[in-house]
Order: structure tokens, then C-alpha cells, then sequence
């Protein structure tokens, strides 16, 4: 079943502060709300991963995971993990090679919020509609920018993916997964470029598929 509810009359301005939704919301009786956001949807190496988190309380210093410094966002990670429901589902390339990104996005917002050990009232995703979910919920335009649940998961998710690509760096030291995480920098293209793809590519992303038509080759496995 799909919710389409918004709460009324309640109007959040973006300049509110970044706990303003979860604020809205709770005067409608709407609490606790659960933030859904992924990292990963870019990178042509590595896992998408999909974080969803209920806040128990406001943790000072959070914002949006691309706009902090790894190690603030160390530090919030730890934080979030103390003092919020957090579930994270990790989706392998060739999982998304099969069924397509943003097919697997959806899916694994639907899937991390399932994962919470109760029902959210309300749920905030970032940037997308995500129909399915089981309680109804909002899109918000650079929600990990604007709402604090959202701009938590967005924290876990990098975190956590972030973590996955360095522990993939010792194993393919080649590419230079610990600097750039799986995205398609100038270093990536000439790893590429000069070793091919390995199993941790998704090869349905141009990047790489042309690396393969051009060469015929797959490297390291």
C-alpha cells in the first residue's frame, strides 16, 4: 500500500533549521520519523548502500555527509549509531548491473526502513518519491541538507560505504578505491584504463562498459 499524506496546515520554510520537518511534524502528532537517504548512486565501483535512521534525540554538528570532512563525519557516525535506530541495507554491483540503479535504490530504501523495529509515523527520503513504504512520507529536495533524520542516514550510508571501499583498496590496490571510493575520477579512468575492471565494477555504468568494448578484457577478479 502507498501513503500519500501530508500533514496540514503545517508549512516548512528551508531556512527553518534543519530539524524543522521532524519539529512540523510532531506538532500534527506525527513522531518519531524516520530519515531515508543512500551513498554510492554515482560511483561506478562498489556497493550502493541505503542507511535509514530515527533519531532519538538532536545530535549538534550534523548536515549534509558530502559537505563534512571524513573525520566529522567519523565522529557523527559514532554519535548516530549511540542515539538513533539505524538499518542499512548494502547493495553489491552485481545486483545492480542486473536490476538497474535506480530500481535498486527504491528498493533498498523500502528495504532499510522495513529493517526498523517498528513502524515510522512519517518518512522522509531524499531527492525521490519511494512508493511502497508503510507509513506515508515525503520527497524532500536535498533532504540531507534540510532535514536532520535524512541528513543522518546520509552520514551513516557514507560512512559505512566509505569504510567498504577502503577495505576494497587492500585488495585491489590498482584502482585507488581508498581515494576516490569508487567514483569516476581521472585516476579511476587511467586504473581502467591500464588493469580493466574487476568483480567490485558495476559494468553496466558507460565508464565501464567502454573500458571493456574498447579493450575485450575483464581484469582482476
Amino acid at each position: 500500500m502507498t501513503f500519500s499524506f501530508r500533514p496540514r496546515p503545517s508549512v516548512v520554510r528551508r531556512d527553518s533549521g534543519l530539524y524543522a520537518y521532524e519539529r512540523a511534524l510532531a506538532r500534527r502528532g506525527l513522531t518519531p520519523v524516520a530519515g531515508v537517504d543512500e551513498a554510492g548512486r554515482g560511483a561506478c565501483a562498489g556497493p550502493l548502500v541505503v542507511s535509514a535512521v530515527v533519531l532519538r534525540r538532536e545530535i549538534p554538528g550534523l548536515g549534509d555527509s558530502k559537505l563534512l570532512t571524513p573525520a566529522v563525519r567519523e565522529r557523527l557516525f559514532a554519535l548516530i549509531m549511540k542515539s538513533a535506530f539505524v538499518e542499512t541495507v548494502i547493495i553489491p554491483p552485481e545486483v545492480i548491473d542486473t536490476r538497474g540503479l535506480h530500481k535498486c535504490n527504491v528498493e533498498g530504501m523500502r528495504r532499510a526502513i522495513a529493517r526498523l523495529s517498528f513502524v515510522p509515523e512519517y518518512i522522509l527520503t531524499d531527492g525521490f518519491p519511494v512508493p511502497g513504504l508503510p507509513a506515508p512520507s515525503l520527497a524532500v529536495w536535498k533532504g540531507d541538507q534540510v532535514a536532520a533524520c535524512v541528513a543522518a542516514a546520509s552520514i551513516v550510508a557514507k560512512v559505512t560505504r566509505d569504510r567498504i571501499m577502503t577495505s576494497l583498496d587492500a585488495e585491489f590496490p590498482q584502482y585507488g578505491f581508498a581515494e576516490h571510493k569508487g567514483y569516476t575520477t581521472l585516476q579511476h579512468r587511467l586504473a581502467l584504463q591500464e588493469h580493466g575492471p574487476c568483480d567490485h565494477h558495476r559494468f553496466s555504468f558507460v565508464t565501464v562498459s567502454r573500458r571493456i568494448r574498447e579493450n575485450g578484457d575483464v581484469g582482476a577478479a
